[in-house]
């Protein structure tokens, strides 16, 4: 993956700006971070174009995406091409000085390709084949859609590879189409035949001797279409693995023809988060700049932990580089049941926080509201009511923040806990027939990690396998799937003196969700010191744990298992909690097993918040972990509520989500970069304000 700045000049109209921070600011497309938005202008008149543009120069936005939905115009009968109206819409954007990431529109056909090429449009579970009248209405796998699609992008790179605004390329939009046709069914089992090599190996992989479904031949085999019952999981999840990698050749196609047509700027996508069709492991390498969209619920309390885990997970996807936050709300979305919107401080707050997580460039969905379509209720930076709006100046207030950040593009995150997460395990682990449906490995994951959020400490997520050196803390809230590689390593980081915690209901499967054999966590039992022999649902009433009266680590009061329990056994690690009634009375819960200065945990249930807490804050506090602040980690004194505190590289954010002034006292008197104020070391921030604090002055 390319650097933004090894590929990019510098974008014009910004000023240079100094400070002390070690940084050049060099960021996505130059000097500064990118701000600004989709852009559509093949849906209004021509009058408007101008100002659009005018307005965007006053907001202070520099990046437009352009394209995405453009293919009908582009195209409006196969073959034919009009670019003229995209020719003008570029050259005014680049003489006001505004880059313009040019999209392939290839997310979404034009009517006319589903009609003459009906094998184009995708097939669903239930053998329904979709119609065209929406977006995303292509098969992946449809040999005439990646046709046209590609010689789209070969006629635009050739046209536009050199034109002076196009400063990156976006291919398609939020890859994630899911086709379970004949087409794909070809596909599929070519996908299969390269894996394994022979009929007989997929089905000792699949152990297709269950309910007699063993293949004669690839030809036999099927994606996991509608049937009168449960799908093979090891076949539902090597579909869900072709699918991504189908969507990654799309992706490739369309990439390779748009360099193979001269043009050298970045390529990227959008991704979304923790998003199930696509493993974005293998993605990352693929794309010059990771790019995501982000949409949090207002409605959710956990908003801000939540976002704050999907960005740390994208400059993760990047080796710690700087990435673009591609698409966001300003206010409200239009396809939630009740779109709550977010306020313009919020915005203001989220995309503050995004730069504070690594993003070098901030985006919105997008610049001026749409007047018809879908997602005519969907917010914009410019909206219906126009300029003389709170959501326009709430624009202009972040283009002009945003300005000020420029020496921040560049620098990094230094982490020091990794968090492993991996699609496929993800993926197995949400087949039905399993102990109970209740158990999420993305809500575990999210649960782990706000303790590190209210404690102002950054995690990298790390796929499991990965080289775990430089992480003094390892937590695995659940990782279904393990392999030896991934083992390994979790043991080579204990013997390196660090804290791993493992999480119930992990270790249990191999790479094709075939259930490990032995005591539990079969390829761990040596790490954690424990063994298990049963999972359990556990009843709607939580399950009471005792705490050792010796844990000096465990909090006061009440705590509890719910929803999933283990019955386990300590092979010599010392037992912190039990179960103190039901069928795993007397059981351990919760162990810990010293290794030198290293230790591995282990839970072997779903333990309460606030039990979670004190484990994870017991690591974390023994591995040394400082915060963002520069304090040691102590167990049970969190941040104020709602406050965020993050370091990328010097600079410090300081985000209030919550709805009280937060006190803290800072580790020295700093000057913020937004205000050049002083601000003193015993210090407050009132709800929904940000601080990014600096030794010294800017200039």
């Amino acid at each position: 993956m390319k650097r933004f700045d090894d590929v990019a000049e510098r974008v014009p109209g910004q000023t240079p700006e100094t400070s002390r921070l070690s940084g050049t600011g060099s960021g996505t497309l130059g000097d500064g971070i990118c701000f600004g938005g989709d852009y559509n202008p093949e849906q209004w008149p021509r009058e408007t174009w101008a100002e659009d543009v005018e307005l965007m120069v006053r907001a202070g936005v520099n990046l437009v995406t352009v394209g995405v939905f453009s293919w009908s115009t582009i195209e409006p009968s196969p073959g034919e091409r009009r670019f003229e109206w995209l020719d003008e819409v570029l050259d005014l954007l680049h003489g006001s000085g505004i880059a313009v990431d040019l999209a392939t529109p290839t997310a979404s056909p034009p009517p006319w390709l589903g009609i003459r090429y009906p094998e184009t449009l995708p097939v669903d579970r239930d053998g329904v084949r979709l119609a065209a009248g929406s977006r995303n209405h292509y098969s992946p796998a449809s040999v005439v859609y990646r046709e046209h699609a590609r010689a789209l992008a070969v006629d635009l790179a050739r046209r536009y590879a050199k034109h002076p605004a196009v400063r990156l390329w976006h291919v398609g939009n939020e890859y994630g189409e899911l086709d379970y046709g004949d087409e794909a069914a070809r596909e599929f089992r070519g996908w299969l035949q390269r894996r394994y090599g022979s009929i007989e190996e997929l089905n000792d992989a699949w152990g297709t001797a269950v309910w007699s479904q063993g293949y004669g031949s690839f030809d036999e085999v099927l994606p996991p279409r509608k049937a009168p019952y449960l799908i093979n999981p090891a076949q539902s999840l090597d579909f869900r693995r072709y699918s991504s990698d189908q969507l990654l050749t799309c992706f490739r196609e369309q990439r390779d023809a748009i360099r193979a047509a001269g043009a050298t700027q970045p390529i990227t996508t959008n991704f979304m988060g923790f998003f199930p069709p696509v493993d974005y492991w293998s993605w990352a390498g693929e794309v010059d700049v990771i790019a995501d969209d982000q949409y949090p619920d207002p409605a959710s309390p956990h908003a801000a932990s939540d976002t704050a885990l999907v960005q740390d997970l994208m400059r993760s996807l990047g080796d710690g580089r700087p990435w673009l936050l591609m698409e966001q709300a300003i206010g409200a979305v239009s396809w939630r049941k009740h779109n709550l919107p977010r306020s313009v401080d919020e915005a203001r707050l989220n995309s503050l926080q995004a730069v504070a997580r690594g993003a070098d460039g901030v985006c919105f969905f997008q610049w001026r509201q749409a007047r018809t379509g879908p997602e005519r209720f969907h917010s914009a930076l410019l909206p219906h009511a126009g300029a003389d709006t709170e959501v326009f100046r709430g624009a202009e207030r972040l283009g002009a923040d945003l300005k000020r950040l420029r020496p921040v593009a560049g620098e990094r995150v230094d982490a020091r806990v990794g968090i492993l997460f991996d699609w496929p395990s993800w993926w197995a682990a949400e087949e039905p027939a399993r102990p109970t449906e209740r158990h999420s490995t993305l809500e575990q994951l999210r649960r782990w990690y706000r303790v590190l959020w209210r404690h102002g400490v950054p995690a990298d997520v790390v796929r499991p396998g990965a080289d775990l050196r430089g992480y003094h803390v390892v937590l695995v809230p659940h990782s279904y799937l393990l392999e030896p590689r991934a083992a390994d390593r979790l043991r080579e980081a204990v013997s390196r003196s660090a804290q791993v915690v493992v999480g119930a209901f992990s270790g249990v499967a191999d790479a094709n969700a075939g259930i490990l054999q032995g005591r539990f966590p079969v390829l761990l039992r040596d790490l954690v010191g424990v063994s298990g022999e049963e999972w359990m649902a556990l009843p709607d009433e939580p399950t009471p744990l005792s705490l050792d009266a010796g844990w000096d680590a465990a909090p006061r009061g009440e705590h509890s298992a719910s929803v999933l329990g283990e019955r386990l056994r300590s092979d010599g690690a010392d037992v912190l909690a039990t179960f103190g009634d039901g069928p795993l009375a007397g059981h351990p819960a919760v162990t810990r097993n010293r290794h030198g200065a290293g230790a591995a945990w282990y839970l072997g249930a779903v333990v309460s918040d606030a039990l979670l807490a004190a484990v994870l804050e017991a690591a974390l506090h023994d591995a040394g972990i400082e915060n963002a602040l520069g304090g040691r980690v102590r167990p049970g004194k969190q941040l104020p509520d709602g406050l965020e505190v993050v370091r990328r590289g010097p600079a410090l954010f300081l985000l209030n989500h919550g709805r009280d002034t937060a006190e803290l006292e800072l580790p020295a008197t700093l000057h913020d970069l937004m205000t050049n104020e002083r601000i003193d070391r015993a210090t407050a921030l009132a709800p929904g304000t940000a601080l990014v604090l600096i030794e010294g002055r800017t200039t």
